[in-house]
């Protein structure tokens, strides 16, 4: 197979002018993670999902001087992203997105963008068929958030470790997953106005028999819970690659939290079996 088999075509694309609402909008209203940024014709950059939710982090100048209206997509663009041609194999692309760490490419024949590939496009590949490792031997350790961190908290884990976090209650079961996708589409209501702040009260660990004591945190004005997805799709660490795909795909996820007997034992992700893919 190659990358005219499985593209995703025509594409949506942005003008560099545009602001990043409107680039947010589109992927919202088509279910999107990424658009081509074109300029005259000419691709000039990519913008995804990932480049809007990293920047929600409140201490961000360039969002606490200038509404999500107002920015242009320019600012947040990846410039010169890399392309493939139609006939560029599926067994390549993969290992160029492991190798470059991005989840999509653009597909451009004579100077035009024909389609684009992108990760959830390489899971309807025949390659992924013949997957038959199994998840606890592919999936890897979680990263996890309490329910009341703030945004920024998480925001600083998700770009440290480049990756989702689960969301965990106070007794260690699972509440929760945020992913990029939270964080770009989240909505504030009016991003002009006043954030509303609220308190948290959070459970402090008591000592055995002992009295619970709760400690506040003051002026959060989002925390995980708010942005977090639930109820969150599981899978046995019997599984094999193939299964988990297959439910990634019926339910439009990337991962898949793998739990045991209630316990969270790790994760199993997209890039994962795009890296299978890839050797």
């Amino acid at each position: 197979m190659q990358a005219s088999d499985v593209m995703t075509s025509p594409v949506y694309v942005v003008a560099p002018h545009e602001n990043v609402a409107h680039a947010r909008n589109l992927m919202l209203k088509h279910k999107i993670s990424r658009l081509p940024v074109m300029d005259n014709d000419c691709i000039a950059g990519m913008i995804t999902k990932k480049d809007i939710g990293y920047r929600l982090r409140q201490s961000e100048p360039v969002w606490r001087r200038r509404p999500i209206d107002n920015i242009p997509v320019s600012v947040l663009m990846t410039c010169n992203p890399i392309s493939v041609r139609p006939e560029t194999a599926i067994r390549e692309i993969a290992a160029i997105m492991v190798e470059w760490d991005i989840s999509g490419v653009p597909v451009i024949e004579n100077g035009a963008v024909q389609g684009i590939v992108t990760k959830s496009d390489l899971l309807r590949s025949t390659l992924i068929g013949k997957l038959t490792t199994q998840v606890k031997d592919t999936m890897e350790d979680i990263i996890t958030v309490s329910r009341y961190h703030s945004l920024d908290h998480v925001i600083d884990i998700m770009r440290e470790r480049n990756d989702r976090v689960v969301v965990v209650n106070n007794d260690g079961t699972l509440a929760g997953i945020i992913t990029e996708s939270n964080l770009a589409f989240y909505l504030y209501g009016n991003v002009k106005a006043q954030i509303p702040q609220k308190d948290v009260k959070m459970l402090r660990k008591s000592e055995p028999g002992g009295k619970k004591q709760f400690r506040y945190i003051f002026e959060a004005s989002v925390v995980a819970e708010d942005l977090m997805s639930r109820p969150v799709i599981t899978i046995a660490s019997d599984a094999t690659l193939g299964e988990a795909v297959t439910i990634m795909r019926d339910r439009h996820i990337n991962s898949l939290v793998v739990v045991e007997d209630n316990e969270i034992k790790g994760i199993v992700k997209r890039d994962d079996v795009i890296k299978d893919v890839a050797q």
